[in-house]
């Protein structure tokens, strides 16, 4: 079988294209570039250390088009992107996916902590957590229809980081001090500043629950929900970002207690266990990656074919607009889809809260 393992010069997509070669695969690396060089030189000396071909694959333009442009208009439109679900999505698994297969490659591999598992009842591919759960990256690729699904290798899914880390070592694998990647890679400077000439904004109130205006923002792009530092008020008490009133160009702040909201109304889901959400069931629900799962219950949301409510037994802290919600069931990866609005329980459907 012929294996395009997605190289980034980094250990994880290393260590993937090593145990795969020694597991007798017939592999090759590929190299997406995508904003600047140095992961592709970092990934062709680590293919030669290897031994292995490799080939570095330009997708500067889908790239922007589908990452890069998608953040600017996230945060233009008072959301919080998450470019890491959309790049896997459309890049990773996409792009660089039907590359790989038009020349002749069976499958693709990544460095990525989670596991798939063929279901052969229903004739299906499910994705599962990693087991090292402080690695664990499903919540990144609960996009992934089964055609991905189904030519992807996870090799690293059953170990945990530091098993990855002693394997290298031993190997003699370069590059195992380096730092881990940072989480949005077309950005080295705060994101502030990467959006500043590219988005539409201008100042406007600062108001509280109580709609007293306390100051002035600089533009809306430049806040998201649960935001305490640089809001340049004085409140003689801690406030934080509660919501980002495009219509009124507002910002709403307040105490840390209005952030708590256990209704979320989610769109353009993707659902990988299931077929379908035709009774409500009850799932453990993460609203971002670094949220800890919590119990909740899932349902579909009447006379709208792609929306699903989430109802959480207790408020969750600052849940946002434009983050993924991905559904669990123990450690399987039902789904998830984008966060559009929140709400406290009492509203039919959930809303953008007016506190």
């Amino acid at each position: 079988m012929k294996v395009a393992v997605l190289m980034s010069g980094g250990i994880d997509s290393t260590m993937a294209a090593l145990l795969l070669k020694e597991q007798g695969y017939h592999i090759s690396g590929l190299t997406m570039l995508n904003w600047d060089t140095g992961a592709a030189q970092a990934a062709a000396q680590t293919a030669r250390y290897l031994g292995i071909a490799h080939e570095v694959v330009d997708l500067q333009e889908v790239f922007y088009h589908q990452v890069i442009e998608y953040f600017y208009r996230s945060y233009e439109q008072g959301l919080t992107p998450n470019p890491c679900v959309e790049c896997n999505r459309h890049i990773k698994f996409g792009a660089l996916l039907d590359y790989a297969l038009e020349k002749g490659f069976d499958q693709v591999a990544t460095g990525h902590y989670a596991r798939i598992e063929w279901d052969k009842n229903r004739n299906r591919c499910l994705l599962k957590k990693g087991v090292d759960p402080r690695k664990d990256q499903s919540y990144f690729l609960y996009g992934l229809k089964q055609e991905q699904l189904k030519r992807s290798l996870f090799p690293l899914g059953e170990l945990k980081k530091q098993e990855v880390v002693a394997m290298a070592r031993d190997l003699g694998v370069q590059g195992i001090d380096k730092g881990e990647s940072q989480e949005i890679c077309f950005i080295k400077e705060d994101y502030r500043d990467f959006i500043k000439d590219q988005v539409e904004y201008q100042p406007g109130d600062v108001v509280d629950p109580g709609g007293r205006v306390l100051g002035r923002h600089r533009g809306l792009p430049f806040y998201t929900i649960g935001q305490r530092r640089g809001l340049g008020i004085s409140a003689g008490r801690p406030i934080y970002v509660l919501d980002l009133d495009t219509r009124t160009n507002r910002l709403l702040v307040g105490e840390e207690r209005y952030l708590y909201q256990d209704l979320v109304l989610i769109g353009q889901n993707n659902l990988i266990y299931l077929d379908d959400i035709q009774q409500p069931i009850t799932v453990e629900a993460k609203i971002r990656y670094a949220h800890a799962a919590a119990p909740a219950g899932l349902e579909r949301v009447g006379g709208e074919n792609d929306r699903l409510r989430l109802v959480f037994g207790q408020g969750q802290r600052a849940i946002t607009p434009g983050q993924s919600a991905v559904f669990y069931k123990g450690d399987y990866v039902l789904g998830g889809g984008i966060i559009l609005a929140t709400a406290n329980r009492g509203a039919d459907i959930p809303t953008v809260p007016s506190v």
